[in-house]
């Protein structure tokens, strides 16, 4: 009995001084984002420029090749080496393969381990490599991994004796925050994502911590840079109030290229699964000729075909066969397995097809050219809000990259419908597919994290989830954990077995001698909602 009673006075001391860590994280947050924030601005910006010199010497590589086409030789051999190279990389770090956005949301809500001494200079090789042959991959999604592994580094070295991984996931995501928040120039995008796309959670303490970084590296990335956004659009006219039916049609054009994009890169992605590993990559590349040779528009991320999709002089059937190159080339550059991301190849399809409505609307006479580049900017909204499941980052982007708030409701509208539309067609969340993708492939299904210990998390109580609306007793939660915490708006409390749980309500959950993982999982299927 004393054996007992001396167990339970230990649990709850630990219990004490991990709820005075946590109620103090959220200020330590504040300051741990600033440096996260200072270091993720500056490794960001480096990848960055290393990408645009890389498509500059892309373009001039094929410019040369068109005139000269001895130089296929050398070319071939570099080919060979730069795809192979590729390969062995990410075998030797397949955390640093692809996007980096599903591998970041899978360290916070997994707990999958990530080194960043050996991701990060695979992602700047492997990017820069990929740049130089112009490979439609974009710098954004990789951003937010380099920002994360920014953050690890702040984390460890800021780490006592006293660091949880509650500390660490929290940095973490300040970081992504913060990388995508520099790569675009968009602070409140960079935020919004790291909470929509990445934790998927909008804890207080997670809020704080992605704001401080975020800010901050936009900061740096401002001042490295200079004041324009990476994508910089021309002034538009406030849309007038007979035309918004137009929003209708492309929401639902925006909702089905989102959902042919999303299904397109998960597709080629499983055709290169039956091609040896070592050759994916080679493949990639050799299917970088053709496109730099005769369609050298459709090389990089896309913000050249994002200008070119505002500016209302090209014609629709020009903007056809752009949009099909792009979303091919798109795909057979991600399925390889090469470092880089997809963000900005999404948004060049988006706005490819709302600039096709736009001017074919205009041949028909029912829109003006100065409109043209509003439904390119609503059409792209869309694209992205549909093929990755975030509207409200969606919306924020496209408001900071437009410089105005006027255009907000088209856009909303725009990309609201076109999420309606990805949801009518069972079009799960790109980054959401490739996490899952990623860890049936590791073999980490079921043990993406054996440590074991005591610490704390916290869980929103999402609308529609199991706990929504029962009370504590009546839930079956998962062995090894305590509900210790309620925090209900600005108010907290200690919850009882007849305390009925509500959609935003804040659990803060002890555990105590089980597998991280295992409590992270059941307490994830317990409190989100119906996804």
């Amino acid at each position: 009995m004393s054996t007992n009673l001396q167990g339970q006075t230990a649990t709850f001391s630990t219990f004490n001084k991990m709820m005075t860590t946590f109620s103090r994280l959220k200020w330590k947050m504040a300051a741990a984002g600033v440096l996260c924030g200072i270091v993720a601005g500056v490794l960001v910006v480096l990848y960055r420029l290393g990408i645009q010199y890389g498509l500059v010497f892309a373009h001039w590589m094929y410019g040369q090749m068109h005139r000269h086409w001895w130089l296929l030789i050398p070319w071939a051999v570099t080919v060979v080496a730069v795809g192979l190279l590729n390969a062995w990389m990410v075998k030797r770090e397949p955390m640093a393969s692809g996007s980096g956005i599903p591998q970041t949301s899978g360290v916070v809500i997994n707990g999958l381990s990530m080194k960043w001494q050996t991701i990060l200079p695979v992602r700047f090789v492997g990017g820069l490599l990929g740049g130089l042959f112009g490979l439609s991959l974009g710098r954004e999604g990789p951003s937010i991994q380099i920002g994360a592994c920014g953050a690890q580094f702040v984390s460890h070295r800021l780490a006592t004796k006293h660091r949880n991984d509650l500390q660490e996931h929290v940095m973490v995501t300040a970081g992504a925050a913060a990388g995508l928040s520099a790569a675009f120039s968009a602070p409140l995008s960079g935020m919004m994502f790291a909470l929509e796309g990445v934790h998927r959670s909008f804890s207080p303490v997670i809020l704080i911590g992605a704001t401080a970084a975020s800010l901050t590296a936009d900061f740096v990335s401002k001042t490295a840079l200079g004041l324009t956004p990476v994508l910089d659009f021309i002034h538009m006219p406030q849309l007038n109030l007979t035309h918004y039916w137009w929003m209708i049609p492309l929401g639902i054009v925006a909702g089905l290229l989102g959902s042919l994009t999303n299904r397109a890169l998960l597709g080629f992605q499983t055709l290169y699964g039956y091609v040896p590993a070592r050759w994916r990559c080679v493949i990639a590349l050799v299917l970088a000729l053709p496109i730099g040779l005769w369609l050298p528009e459709v090389l990089g991320g896309g913000s050249k075909l994002i200008e070119l999709s505002e500016l209302a002089q090209t014609s629709a059937m020009m903007l056809l066969v752009l949009l099909i190159a792009k979303l091919l080339f798109t795909c057979t550059s991600f399925g390889s397995g090469m470092p880089g991301g997809i963000f900005m190849p999404i948004l060049a399809v988006g706005a490819l097809g709302g600039g096709l409505c736009g001017v074919l609307a205009r041949d028909l006479g029912g829109i003006s050219s100065q409109t043209v580049p509003l439904f390119a900017v609503c059409v792209m909204a869309g694209t992205l809000a549909s093929a990755v499941k975030t509207p409200i980052t969606s919306i924020l982007l496209t408001v900071e990259m437009t410089g105005t708030l006027v255009h907000m409701l088209p856009v909303a509208a725009t990309a609201f419908i076109g999420l309606l539309v990805s949801d009518l067609l069972k079009t799960k969340p790109i980054y959401g597919a490739l996490l899952e993708r990623y860890l049936k492939q590791q073999g980490l299904e079921e043990h993406a994290h054996s440590a074991v210990g005591s610490g704390v998390m916290d869980f929103p109580v999402e609308m529609g989830s199991a706990a929504d609306g029962h009370k504590v007793r009546d839930i079956a939660w998962p062995s090894g954990c305590l509900i210790v915490r309620l925090r209900r708006g600005d108010h907290e409390m200690v919850p009882r077995g007849d305390t009925e749980l509500r959609a935003g309500d804040y659990l803060v959950v002890l555990f105590s001698g089980e597998d991280e993982q295992s409590v992270r999982a059941a307490m994830l299927q317990l409190c989100q909602g119906p996804q």
